[in-house]
C-alpha cells in the first residue's frame, strides 16, 4: 500500500495499486474517527481484498456533490439522510440514495477549558462554547440540549469556521467549551490544552447520524456488492477489534494526532455503541433525525424514508 496526496484535500488519499483492481473514488464530508467503519476499509485493507482501489477524499468545497455524482467522480459517499432533503424539499428527485449507516449515534465531543469535577448539560447555560455550525452538527446540538432541559437562548454559541479553526481558537484562549468530532478533543487533551467531558450522543437516542449514499444505478453494480462486502466486514471490524489496534490501521490517515489520542477517540465510540453491527439504516432513527431538524426550524414538513433510503429489501447492495 502507498500513500498519495490527494490534490482535493489535505487528507491523504491511499490507494491499492494493481491492475486487476477496480477503481472505487469514495468521498467524505468529514474527516474523523468517527466514521471508522468507513475509514477501516480503507485502512484495514478490506477493499483491497474485495478487489477494489480506493480513491478516498474529502468533498471539494467549489464542487456541488449531485453534479460530481452525475459526472462520475465520486461513486460512494459519506453523508447523512438529512443531505437529501433540501433537494426534496425543491423537488429534486435524481440524487444519491442512503444505502448503509455508519453511525447510530452523535459523535461529537463535548470537551471544557478547565478540568471540572463533575459535568451536567446544564453547565452549558451562560457559558463559551465554540460550536460547529455546519448544519448537520448544530441542528444536533441544539436538540441534544433541548431534550436536557437546556435554553438553548442562554448558551452563547461562538462561530471560528472549520474545524481547524475551532481547535486553534480554542487553543488561543478563546471560548469555556468546544465541540468536535474525535480525535481533535482527545488530541487537545493529551496535549494538555483541554478535558474532554461528554459525547453529545450521550444526551440523545440513536438516530441516522450519518450514512453512505451513491446513485440508484452504482448500487446495481457488481463493485458496489464488493464494497458492500467490504464495509459489512469493516463494520464487524471496528466493533470487535481493540481501539489500539483499529488506531493502529488508521493512524497514517491522521496528521498531527497522536496513536493514544486516535485510541482514546475510537474506545469512545465503541463504548457509546456508535457503530450498528449491520449497515441498516432504521426507519425509526430516520425519524428522530428528522425530530432534530423540524424541532431547529430548518424543514417545516417530513420527508419520506422511502424517498431517501434504499431499505435492505429494496435495490441495495447485500
Amino acid at each position: 500500500m502507498s500513500n498519495v496526496t490527494c490534490p482535493m484535500s489535505r487528507v491523504k488519499c491511499l490507494f491499492f495499486l494493481h491492475n486487476s483492481f477496480m477503481q472505487i473514488r469514495i468521498m467524505v464530508y468529514r474527516h474523523s474517527a468517527f466514521y471508522s467503519p468507513l475509514l477501516a476499509t480503507v485502512a484495514a485493507g478490506f477493499l483491497k481484498d474485495e478487489g477494489l482501489e480506493p480513491t478516498y477524499f474529502v468533498k471539494p468545497k467549489d464542487r456541488n456533490l449531485y453534479e460530481m455524482f452525475r459526472a462520475g467522480d465520486v461513486e460512494v459517499m459519506q453523508a447523512a439522510v438529512s443531505t437529501s432533503w433540501d433537494p426534496l424539499s425543491k423537488g429534486v428527485q435524481d440524487i444519491p440514495k442512503h444505502f448503509a449507516q455508519i453511525n447510530q449515534r452523535d459523535g461529537f465531543f463535548i470537551a471544557s477549558r478547565t478540568k471540572r469535577a463533575s459535568f451536567s448539560w446544564k453547565d452549558l447555560e451562560g457559558a463559551e462554547i465554540i460550536a460547529d455550525h455546519a448544519q448537520q452538527p448544530l441542528v444536533m446540538l441544539k436538540y441534544a440540549l433541548h431534550l436536557q432541559g437546556v435554553d438553548w437562548a442562554k448558551v452563547r454559541a461562538l462561530n471560528f469556521g472549520e474545524p481547524e479553526a475551532m481547535v486553534r481558537a480554542f487553543r488561543d484562549g478563546k471560548g469555556d467549551f468546544v465541540h468536535l468530532q474525535g480525535p481533535a478533543p482527545q488530541q487537545l487533551e493529551e496535549d494538555g490544552n483541554g478535558h474532554v467531558l461528554a459525547c453529545v450522543g450521550d444526551a440523545m437516542p440513536p438516530l441516522a447520524f450519518s450514512s453512505l449514499m451513491a446513485m440508484p444505478e452504482f448500487l446495481n453494480s457488481a463493485k458496489a456488492h464488493a464494497f458492500m462486502r467490504a464495509y459489512r466486514r469493516a463494520l464487524a471490524w471496528v466493533n470487535e477489534a481493540s481501539a489500539t489496534e483499529i488506531a493502529a490501521r488508521e493512524l497514517p490517515m491522521f496528521e498531527g494526532i497522536s496513536k493514544e489520542s486516535l485510541a482514546s477517540a475510537i474506545a469512545r465510540y465503541q463504548q457509546l455503541a456508535t457503530w450498528r453491527r449491520d449497515p441498516l439504516i432504521p426507519r425509526d432513527q430516520y425519524e428522530v433525525s428528522m425530530d432534530a431538524f423540524i424541532h431547529a426550524g430548518v424543514f417545516k414538513q417530513r420527508y419520506s424514508y422511502d424517498d431517501v433510503v434504499i431499505s435492505a429489501s429494496g435495490a441495495g447492495p447485500s
